[in-house]
């Protein structure tokens, strides 16, 4: 698959753009376990020509990472434009506009799933997008605003009028937000267009190795986006790939081998972060890394409750001292040696 000037293996497996989640030290972790393409947080374009902190802080890259995309949003072109080449400055592999989130603050001012509501906008602002840089552009939307707005087939040619190199469709309307059970008839409808030429990217419900090769076989898209099912379990991207590869189910990893990684994934963030601020956005990192773990109800409060690195790091131990042989068995939904 070619990505704009990126050429990518066959069934290509993405990292979703997701906000206080796909930062440095999760962005490394899920490199580790193959993941074949990455973004950043989502950016505002408003922050980010204002040099404001956070906003600056995201444009942060790492030769590791690559290949990888810088997402933007905003609802002025002005400012999408003037922020798109503050970000190509940064040297992504492209850049990928976000017409998708749902979240209200945004929607509403008209930005991500909010450009659903002025097509006429969305393709004048990526017009204007792809004629100012000189790297490829994506798109990331969603089907539609609500049920009666599915436009996304129409959406998707004019989209591609426009000279992005890909667009990724989130498999619901925004009135659904992630509610429901995502629809990919058309993100296949998009994919089987003959009109269309651009890579399609799937995105929606991805939760493990057999829906991933469903979606692939049944829908023909391009590559698969996976966001909520890589929260604490980065190996997600090996699982998939090894099932696509080698049509085998990889164990789950051991308790001993997820706290190992949960320390690894703890130090990335402090490389990256001030000491509390990664502590909390590692917690619902933690919180995932041990999920069902039996008896953990007291570990698990201390763990997401501890503002101390040194006694975070003394909990992950004694987690891995406790249950370390323990395995999650996919066929029971239980822990066992």
């Amino acid at each position: 698959m070619k990505l704009g000037n990126t050429i990518l293996r066959e069934r290509p497996l993405f990292l979703a753009p997701m906000e206080d989640i796909t930062d440095p030290s999760f962005r490394y972790v899920c490199k580790m376990f193959g993941a074949d393409f990455m973004y950043t947080e989502f950016i505002s374009s408003d922050g980010l020509i204002r040099d404001g902190r956070s906003s600056v802080k995201k444009l942060d890259l790492f030769d590791y990472e690559r290949p990888i995309g810088i997402q933007l949003y905003g609802h002025i072109i002005e400012s999408m434009v003037d922020a798109a080449l503050r970000a190509e400055e940064a040297g992504p592999d492209l850049i990928d506009l976000n017409f998708g989130c749902p979240v209200r603050k945004i929607a509403t001012r008209g930005a991500g799933a909010g450009m659903l509501q002025n097509i006429p906008l969305m393709i004048e602002m990526t017009t204007a997008i792809v004629k100012a840089v000189k790297i490829p552009v994506t798109v990331k939307t969603r089907l539609g605003w609500d049920d009666n707005s599915k436009i996304i087939t129409e959406v998707a040619e004019r989209l591609q009028d426009t000279g992005i190199a890909g667009i990724t469709i989130h498999g619901r309307t925004r009135s659904q937000m992630y509610r429901g059970e995502a629809d990919w008839t058309l993100i296949g409808e998009v994919k089987n267009n003959p009109r269309m030429k651009i890579p399609v990217i799937g995105n929606g419900d991805v939760n493990g190795p057999e829906r991933a090769l469903m979606m692939f076989d049944r829908y023909g898209v391009d590559g698969i986006m996976i966001g909520r099912a890589t929260f604490g379990r980065p190996w997600i991207f090996r699982e998939i790939r090894h099932y696509l590869d080698n049509g085998e189910i990889l164990p789950e990893p051991t308790v001993e081998e997820k706290a190992e990684l949960a320390l690894l994934h703890l130090e990335k963030s402090l490389e990256h972060k001030e000491g509390k601020p990664a502590i909390f956005e590692m917690r619902r990192h933690f919180s995932n890394y041990f999920k069902g773990l039996p008896g953990f109800r007291e570990t698990r409060l201390r763990l997401l409750t501890s503002t101390e690195v040194d006694e975070i790091r003394a909990i992950i131990g004694e987690i891995r001292d406790k249950w370390g042989g323990c395995r999650f068995d996919r066929s029971t939904g239980i822990y066992g040696i």
